[in-house]
């Protein structure tokens, strides 16, 4: 006999999961209005080490410290042996490790990336 008590209920129930929660559609749009109109700063044309923000397609381009490994000679003797001199020479630009990636700007403009792994280096791209 208990189950039939909450059987008015039931239509109650109903109505009220068919009611609208949240917010109507005019706080909807007050809403977006709202955020629309806040003004945003504009980032800065310098970036934190100093240097000139550069930025393409939308996506700035994050400058890396030079920072020297393991295998940094190694890296720069095989950057003189594709023809590649100058700069401050090859930097890590990943974590030290087993595995590393190393980078080093030539004097005309291309760039070596370099592959270490257990201090057994090879180039991997010379743009």
């Amino acid at each position: 006999m208990k189950r039939w008590g909450l059987l008015p209920l039931l239509p109650l129930l109903a109505a009220c999961s068919s009611m609208p929660f949240g917010q109507g559609k005019e706080q909807e749009i007050e809403a977006a209005r709202r955020a629309a109109s806040v003004q945003k700063v504009a980032p800065s044309a310098v970036a934190d080490d100093g240097s000139t923000r550069v930025a393409i397609d939308g996506v700035e381009i994050v400058r890396v410290a030079f920072k020297p490994g393991v295998s940094s000679a190694t890296v720069e003797n095989l950057a003189k042996q594709a023809g590649c001199s100058g700069g401050p020479g090859a930097g890590l630009v990943t974590q030290a490790g087993p595995v590393e990636m190393y980078r080093m700007a030539c004097g005309d403009g291309r760039v070596l990336l370099a592959r270490c792994e257990l201090r057994q280096c090879r180039p991997v791209a010379l743009k």
